[in-house]
Parts: structure tokens; sequence; C-alpha cells
């Protein structure tokens, strides 16, 4: 009997980590993963530019000799939008355009929620950044933050705490907003915005009212209209509470009871929204003491950064419930099927501007790896990088590497993990005057 066709499916900015990733999944053997568009071109870019990429995926498309069975995407803008547009087009299972939009325009969303889940929405304004009058119709009381409505991860992102940061705060969005907002202007242009959008495209900002808690993550999918969460993260940040320390799973710092409502409100604001064929996670943060959830976003993908963590705990990435949406098929994930009852992904800091000189190589990660039941360490740095210049850095404290550990309970984690950043060789100089100067 002749042997099936593997299923060709298309993953946009692939990468070397995510193929080794997509082939553990469920039924791995009968598919064949293509990149698309390539990654240094949709994701390492400082150029984004909205319609040329669809046009060379198109074309990729277009040119392939053999059927497109399906199109996964795990990016951040442009490759969230340029993805369901393709799949759209061919086809093949995903979510509206104007659903995402809904979620992805930070202003937008906020409306939405508003008008689904408003025990969950801080206070919120539109504004425009190149106002010289701006501040003066922001009705929040400071501390509150400012972004643009579309950025990279929290890139332009600010806590505002008088009018001087606000005005500095501006200065810096104005001189960077027009990178992603141009190009998220052009993804606008494909559907009929609402009139309450007038005047808030790609290149405006939002403020919003400070809020503070434990943050947690639900993560599932909507298929046909079937919602189902396979997993619940915490969010640990730093002491200073604006970097993400570490995500754990399972959740275990939000009870149950407060995990159910942020897993509600998700779903209220998906059906409200018209999400459908796709995967999600949440992020909400608990006030405890107020007993009190907010939501701060909502991400229409899976998250890559859970991938290794739904492995060790469950036996499987969440890249399967991503295919298998793609492919048509009801999304399951397995239950508590991996080696290891929690698992971690921590975050490698270094604290001050410095240049790298010596990072972990090849047989220290295999050493990491055998000493620390197969905890895998990724690096963010090369030698000769300076931790100042790098993308999508804190100012104050640099992200030098990730490790991913699984233990049997969150002590041991933590044990794994000082010992591992005690035993990992990296080593830095001071910055000179000269470097960094143009």
């Amino acid at each position: 009997m002749p042997k099936t066709p593997a299923k060709n499916i298309f993953v946009l900015g692939m990468t070397a980590v995510q193929l080794d990733e997509l082939r553990t999944v469920r039924g791995a053997e009968d598919y064949e993963f293509h990149d698309l568009v390539g990654y240094d071109r949709l994701v390492n870019t400082a150029e984004v530019d909205f319609t040329a990429m669809l046009d060379t995926a198109r074309a990729q498309l277009s040119d392939f000799d053999g059927t497109v069975d399906a199109i996964v995407t795990h990016w951040d803008f442009p490759a969230s939008l340029i993805g369901p547009i393709l799949a759209r087009e061919h086809g093949l299972p995903a979510p509206s355009l104007e659903s995402l939009l809904k979620c992805e325009h930070k202003y937008w969303s906020r409306l939405e929620q508003r008008a689904s889940v408003p025990e969950c929405v801080p206070r919120f304004v539109s504004f425009d950044p190149f106002d010289d009058d701006a501040l003066a119709a922001i009705d929040l009381d400071f501390p509150f933050w400012v972004k643009p409505v579309k950025s990279h991860s929290s890139d332009l992102g600010f806590e505002i705490r008088d009018a001087e940061g606000f005005h500095a705060a501006v200065a810096e969005i104005r001189e960077n907003i027009g990178a992603i907002g141009d190009a998220f202007n052009d993804a606008l242009a494909l559907v009929d915005l609402p009139p309450e959008l007038s005047g808030a495209d790609g290149n405006t900002c939002l403020a919003e009212q400070f809020v503070s808690g434990v943050q947690a993550a639900p993560e599932g999918t909507m298929f046909h209209g079937r919602f189902a969460v396979h997993g619940v993260l915490d969010m640990h940040k730093d002491d200073a509470g604006t970097s993400f320390e570490r995500l754990d799973y399972p959740a275990a710092s939000v009870p149950a009871a407060i995990q159910d409502r942020m897993i509600d409100a998700t779903e209220r604001l998906l059906r409200h929204v018209g999400f459908d064929d796709g995967a999600f996670n949440a992020e909400f943060m608990w006030d405890s003491e107020a007993d009190k959830i907010w939501l701060i976003e909502v991400n229409t993908r899976i998250s890559q950064s859970h991938s290794e963590l739904f492995t060790r705990v469950d036996g499987t990435s969440n890249h399967t419930v991503a295919i298998d949406i793609a492919l048509g098929r009801e999304p399951r994930m397995p239950h508590r099927e991996g080696d290891f009852a929690v698992a971690a992904q921590c975050m490698i800091f270094h604290d001050d501007d410095a240049v790298v000189t010596r990072i972990p190589g090849r047989r220290d990660k295999e050493r990491v790896a055998e000493r620390h039941a197969g905890a895998i360490v990724t690096l963010q740095v090369s030698e000769g990088d300076r931790l100042a210049e790098l993308p999508n850095q804190d100012s104050y404290r640099y992200i030098i590497g990730k490790v991913y550990i699984g233990a049997r309970d969150r002590e041991e984690l933590q044990r794994r993990y000082d010992a591992i950043v005690a035993e990992l060789p990296f080593e830095f100089a001071p910055v000179t005057g000269g470097e960094g100067e143009s």
C-alpha cells in the first residue's frame, strides 16, 4: 500500500530551534516543514514592509511544487497577520483579519474589551504623540503607562511618573513609532475600521491606568467555535516589577478560582471579537487585596516561550495544537504526560552595560544538560556584543540568555537555576568611552 504523501506545513520565519520543536510533535513523521519568507527578512529586521513581505510569501507559495496543506505562524506582527491572510487565500483554517486586528491594535482591543469584559479593563485613552498638548487630554493620575497601539514586545512602552517623563517618552516615540506604525497602517487598510478608530491609526498611542498584582497567562485554542484552555502559566516579574524573570508551568501563584475567572474573561472577549480557528495566550494581573483581575492583552497565537515547558510537563509542545488547527483538525494536548511535575523558563541577566567577551560554548551547555536533568540553555548574546545596543532590552538590566528547567517541585527548580547560572562561563569587559559612539 503506497505511503500517504507528507503534509506540507509552512512556518513563517522558521528558526532551527522551532524546527527541532516541531519535529517532536505527535505525527511529525507525516509532516514536511517549510520555512516561509525567512526569519531574517520577517522577524530579525528593523525595516518592516508589510505589503512587500506579504507579496514575497504569496510568490513563494505560488512557486511551490506541491500542496500547501497548512500555514503556521508564531511571531508577532507582521507575521501574525500575514499567516492568517495567506491561510484564508488558500482555503485553510485561520482567524479573520478583523478579529486579529481587534486584538492587535491596542486601542481597538481596549474598546472591544470594555464592551465585553469591562470589569477587567483599566482606564485608558488614546493620544497623538505628535500633538504638543497631548498630555492635557490624558485624564489619568500619575503613574500611568504609554505605548504605541502597535509595537514589538514592549518596545516604546514607558511608565510615566510626571510631565517631564511624559515629554521625554513622547520624544523617543516620535522618533521611532513609524518603524512599525507605517507597516501596521498597511494592514489596517485591508479592513473597514469603525468610526471610533478615526484618528487612531498605527502611529498613535495609548495611555493606561497603572495596575499591579500577580501575573498569569492562560493559553488555549478556539476551533470551530469550541473554546479550550490547555494550560495556565505563572509570569514572575523581577523586584522592580518591569522585567519578566521567570515563567512557571503549571501556575501556582494564582488560585484555581482566579484562573477560572481569567479563562472566562478570555473566552468572552474572543467570542465578542469573532476570533475562531486559532490559538491564543492571554495575560492577566490579579490584585489579591482588591480581588480584582486586570486583562493586560490577548495574543492571537501560542507562545513559543511556553513550548518547552509544555513538553516537560505534558509530554508535547504547544506547537501540536497550532498544527492541528492549521490542518483543520480538532486540537488535542496531552495532560501531565511529561517527565516533570513543574517546569520553568528562567532569564539570565546582567545588570550593567558591558561588552561580552566570553559566552558558554557547546560543551558548557552539554554539561548543564548532563548535570541538571536535560536543562536547555539558549543565548541572547554573542562575543563582542555591547549590551546597551541589543534590541528589545531594558535600559537597566539585560537578558543574556534563557534556561529551560524541569523538576519535581519549585524548590528544586530554584536550586537548579542557581546552580546553572553559577556554572555558565559568561565574561564581560567594561564599556570604554569610545564604544557605541558614532
